[in-house]
């Protein structure tokens, strides 16, 4: 079986369990030392992962502005950037996203041939395409491919719910980093760490806690998630 990087999983939610507002707003209700440790958490990581739709929703660049952790991470022998990794169901992916405007560091798009054959063209001048015959990404192979192809041993996942529920269903989840902040937005349309409340996963997942920190109002926790399947 080809090795597999290790994914870690960043979300901060709110104290009823949701990540975003019902109307998927950006989401954007955690405190500066939250953002901080993001950066953190980021820094640690080959590469970075985002889905499609969190990508639009939050304007990400994927970068990592902390001059301090950049430094850091030459001094361990890594680029000052991770390598930004998108994935994407459709393939609707605007080429002129945030993203494709801040040039640090390899960016690299998971589709299907479902991306209309002029994004391809456009998003081909940006970034590093690999695209399935299939209707969804293979993310154990995208996972492969990271690890033979780009030497990636660490990936940062920031969301969202989506990618993090599909990656959890085929047992790709190794930690998961959660803030826990004094929200409370209530509604069942307002969607948690796998999506929507109640669309219950296939089977349970089991969390054991590493470490926990209060700062301020705020709770920082990081879970090692059991694994059924070794890598």
């Amino acid at each position: 079986m080809n090795a597999l990087p290790k994914v870690a999983v960043n979300f901060a939610i709110t104290w009823d369990g949701r990540v975003s507002t019902r109307k998927r707003t950006r989401a954007d209700f955690s405190s500066p030392q939250d953002k901080h440790r993001l950066l953190e958490i980021r820094a640690g990581g080959d590469a970075l992962l985002v889905g499609g739709a969190t990508l639009e929703t939050d304007a990400m660049r994927m970068g990592l502005p902390d001059e301090a952790l950049r430094a850091s991470r030459v001094r361990r022998g890594m680029p000052p950037y991770p390598i930004r990794v998108i994935a994407s169901n459709s393939g609707r992916i605007d080429p002129a996203w945030p993203v494709f405007s801040l040039d640090v560091s390899p960016i690299l798009i998971f589709s299907t041939r479902r991306m209309p054959p002029a994004t391809q063209a456009a998003l081909k001048k940006k970034a590093a395409l690999h695209l399935a015959g299939s209707r969804e990404v293979d993310l154990r192979e995208m996972l492969a491919t990271l690890r033979r192809d780009y030497a990636v041993r660490r990936v940062i996942c920031e969301g969202g719910p989506r990618l993090f529920r599909s990656l959890l269903e085929r047992d790709l989840v190794d930690e998961l980093n959660v803030t826990y902040c004094p929200r409370i937005f209530g509604g069942a349309g307002a969607p948690t760490l796998t999506g929507c409340a109640g669309n219950f996963l296939s089977s349970t997942r089991e969390c054991r806690l590493q470490r926990m920190k209060v700062i301020g109002e705020e709770c920082f926790a990081t879970y090692r998630l059991k694994r059924d399947q070794k890598d």
